[in-house]
Order: C-alpha cells, then structure tokens, then sequence
C-alpha cells in the first residue's frame, strides 16, 4: 500500500549532509534548550493540582514514574537522533521505519502537542504577569475576551525564533539560569519549614469520586474493566502520573536540532539525557518539599507553591517563585516555538504539508515561513480560547509520539543493520517494547474525554493526509511508491526533496 510506502535512511542522511539550516548548538546548548521546555507549568502548577486531586504527597512518586518513562523514551530517542540527526525526529524516525502514514500521524500528533501547549503556556504567562503587575483582569484574565498577554509574548518569542537558532539558544539559556535558580531556592526554603505530620498518609487511602463526575472524566482504564470510578491510592498514584507526564513533554524537542547540531552524535545523547536528569530530580524535590510544607488537601491549585509559602509566613519566597513562573513559563514557549518550525519544515519538505513551508530565510537560515503561521494559530487560540482544561491533550500526544519512537529503534535496527550508532539502547528490543507499553499504559490513565478529543484530532488529520498529502508526498512522485518498502530515491527525489 502506498499509504505505508517508507523514506531511505540513506536519502534521510543526504538532505542532512547539505546543510540547509545552520549547525551552531553543542551539548550545553542543547542541555539549556531542554531544561528550558521541561521546566515548566507543570513545576508551578501541575504538581499542587494533582496532589490535591489525585495522589496526596505520594504525588511525588508520580513524578518518578512519569519521569521513569520519559527516560526510558528518551534512550530510544537517543539512538535514533544519533544515528539518523534531522529535523522532524519522531516524525522523520517514523517515515523511515513505519511508514508514510505513520509518520503523518506522530506529525500530526507533534503538532497538536506543541501548538497546544504553547498557547496553554502563554495563557499562564499572561496570568502570572497580570498577578505580578497588578494589570486589569479583562485584558489578561481567563476570562478575558482577548487575551492581550498571551498573544503579545507569542508575538515577541516568534520574532526571536524566526531571527535565529543561536539567539533563541542564548534567549533560553539565560532564563533557564533563573528557573533553576528560583527551584533550588523552593526547595532550600522550603526544608525551614517542613512537618513531618503533613506526609502521613504518604499515599491516601482510594474512595469513590466526587457525586455528578461523568463517564467521560473516568481514566480509560476504569471505564473498559468497569470499575467504579474513584481517585487517591495507588490508581490515584498512576492517574496523576499520566498527567504529570505534561511536566516532562518537550525533551524530544532536541532531537529536532539535530541538523542545527554541530557534533549531533556526540550531543544529542548528552543533551537529551543530561536535560532529563536534571529536571528529575529538580520535579521530585519540588513535590516533596511542597506536600511537606503544606497539607494536600489545603494546597491553592491556581499558585500552589506561592501560596504554601505566604501560608507559612514567607511571602518574599512566594514572590520569587513568580519571578521564576514566568522566566519559567517564557523559556516553555521558546522552545516550542522553534520545534514547530522544525517539525513543520521536516513534513513539508517531504510534501505532506505545502511546499513553502520548507524554505528557509536567506540571511537567518531559519524555517521562517511555518514558524510564523504557526505562530499566527498558537495566538488565536491563545487569545480567544481558554483552553486550560485541554492540558491532557499534550500528554497524549506526546506519549503516542513516544509510542512510535519506541518502536522505531528495533524496526530500524533490523531494516538498517548497517547504520552507525554512536548511541545504542540497551537491551533492544526488551527496553524499547518495554517502553511503548509503558507509554501506552500511562495513555489508558488518562480520562475518556481526552480520548475522544484525541480521536477527533486524528480523524482530521487522516482527512487531510488523504485528500492533500498522499498525493504530494515526494514519494508519490520519487521512490518506494505503492511498495511500502525503503527503495533508493527515484529522480524526483535526487536533489533532495521538496524544499531543500
């Protein structure tokens, strides 16, 4: 079938060799871009939320268990990005394992992941901001009509990432110095005013949830083995892991550089691992540091740790944590903003999405075409849209993302034996089919609702690969057309591809 036609990981390699965008990042750089995107609203947010709603102090466990599956994804991640550096990643992996279609789906799924979270990111700034500045509610708020704030800070981030990798790098290391600056001072602070009374119980004993919850609010998992719907223990524990796995989307934001990398096999490891670790460990100290200062069930989900330190008679400290949230918050959107372009570059130069998209400006070597209406989306719907509900459509499509990439590593080892990989995950294929059930399990925790709305996403996206990019793929007009397996690029394919 056509649809499951693949792209040669050798005509993968050739567009990298050319060089199209500027490669001028390293390890360090890298590391910052991926604390920069972690490190988030999900260390300001999410983690009073689900502590309070789902798993008590043992949230902290959630975040381990999320953050276990995420280095486990990101390992595959490693391998791929070292062997195959290229904008696009998961999608690109996919095009040259899975197939075509698979890789519009993980696109299409990137997409959501980054726009989505980009504009729920941007209506937080706008939000810390106005709290902050003492700025009118109506113009900043959630119930603004036009959220002024969120669309002037997407605006002034997208001339930023259009201008240039190197200045978005130096932008997001800059304010990454500050984040964790601001999450060490959290948990330094927070050690004078620990009691040991509000860990116990560490994990809350299950019960049934609130009257009036819905079909539709109960994880997957619960509704497709009927069980009573309920919250807290240790299905309470998984549920906010699931959730919390939004507070560690963006790492695979790296392996989108990998053309913008100036050593890629010896970075891109380094960068994707070395991030991740970092964020860990700062995730689990926060949450440990926040449920013993003060009780779960009293926890402010709107500031929960500004609000756990002017409880405790310290509002200096609550004072920088929102000078963090939004140095925080601002480094979020900086990296999404780039990936997009990149993803959005990468599915447009194989002809899946229009061919402009996939030029580069002539001075600042950039994706400056699909960075830009991207960003037009991510302001519309920031600035119309409260849409801080659909937080959990980041997480699922992150972890399908991760599903595919999981994958990928032993279908590309067994059809590409012979590539060179500085990087190997260990144990293949046990950790990589370990690792996509693992993300599958943590998709079956999150609600029906989300689900639904998942499905409905790709349907729209099945539309639009059906009816536009199917038949401008440049595989329908190059190689491995109608065979489904990874032949040399055809004459439509010698110079590169669309775009290059």
């Amino acid at each position: 079938m056509d649809i499951l036609r693949k792209m040669p990981v050798e005509h993968v390699l050739d567009r990298t060799r050319q060089n199209t965008l500027k490669r001028r990042l390293t390890s360090w750089s890298l590391a910052g871009f991926g604390v920069g995107v972690i490190i988030g609203t999900g260390i300001f947010t999410l983690v009073g939320v689900e502590a309070k709603a789902h798993a008590g102090p043992a949230v902290v466990v959630s975040f381990m268990i999320a953050g276990l599956v995420a280095a486990l994804a990101a390992l595959c991640y490693a391998e791929l990005a070292s062997a195959v550096p290229t904008a696009g990643s998961a999608y690109t992996y996919a095009f040259a394992t899975l197939g075509e279609l698979f890789a519009w789906i993980i696109g299409w799924d990137l997409l959501l992941e980054f726009a989505l979270g980009a504009a729920v990111v941007s209506r937080s700034w706008s939000g810390y901001v106005a709290n902050l500045l003492d700025l009118p509610a109506e113009w900043f708020g959630e119930q603004a009509t036009v959220n002024i704030g969120a669309v002037f800070i997407i605006a002034v981030l997208t001339v930023v990432a259009v201008a240039g990798i190197r200045e978005s790098s130096r932008l997001t290391n800059l304010l990454v110095v500050v984040k964790v600056s601001v999450c060490v001072l959290i948990v330094v602070a927070g050690l004078f005013f620990v009691r040991g009374a509000n860990l116990d119980p560490f994990v809350p004993p299950a019960k049934p949830a609130e009257a009036g919850a819905s079909l539709v609010d109960q994880p997957l998992i619960q509704a497709v083995a009927g069980l009573e719907q309920s919250v807290f223990g240790f299905g309470g524990v998984l549920t906010a892991a699931a959730v919390v796995f939004f507070a560690y989307t963006g790492f695979e934001a790296l392996a989108n550089l990998g053309e913008e990398t100036k050593n890629p096999k010896r970075d891109l490891p380094r960068g994707l691992l070395g991030s991740l670790a970092v964020c860990t460990v700062l995730y689990v100290a926060v949450a440990l540091v926040l449920t013993a200062v003060v009780d779960y069930r009293k926890i402010d989900e709107g500031a929960p740790i500004s609000a756990a330190f002017q409880s405790v008679g310290a509002p200096w400290v609550g004072a920088l944590v929102g000078l963090g949230a939004i140095t925080g918050l601002t480094s979020v959107m900086m990296v999404e903003l780039v990936t997009l372009g990149r993803i959005g570059f990468a599915m447009s130069r194989d002809g899946l999405l229009p061919r402009p998209f996939s030029e580069v400006h002539p001075r600042w070597r950039t994706p400056h075409r699909m960075t830009i209406a991207i960003a037009v989306l991510i302001m519309l719907l920031a600035g119309l849209v409260p849409i801080t509900e659909l937080a959990d459509m980041v997480s699922i499509g992150a972890l399908s993302g991760f599903f595919i990439v999981a994958l990928a590593v032993p279908v590309l080892r067994r059809r590409n034996p012979e590539l060179e990989r500085p990087f190997r995950v260990p144990l293949s294929p046990v950790l990589p089919v370990v690792t996509a059930l693992a993300c599958l399990y943590l998709m079956s925790n999150l609600d029906v609702f989300t689900w639904l709305r998942f499905g409905v996403w790709l349907l729209l996206g099945l539309l639009i690969y059906l009816f536009y990019g199917r038949r401008h793929s440049v595989l329908a007009h190059g190689a491995g057309k109608g065979t489904g397996k990874g032949t040399e690029p055809g004459p439509g394919m010698k110079d590169g591809g669309a775009g290059d």
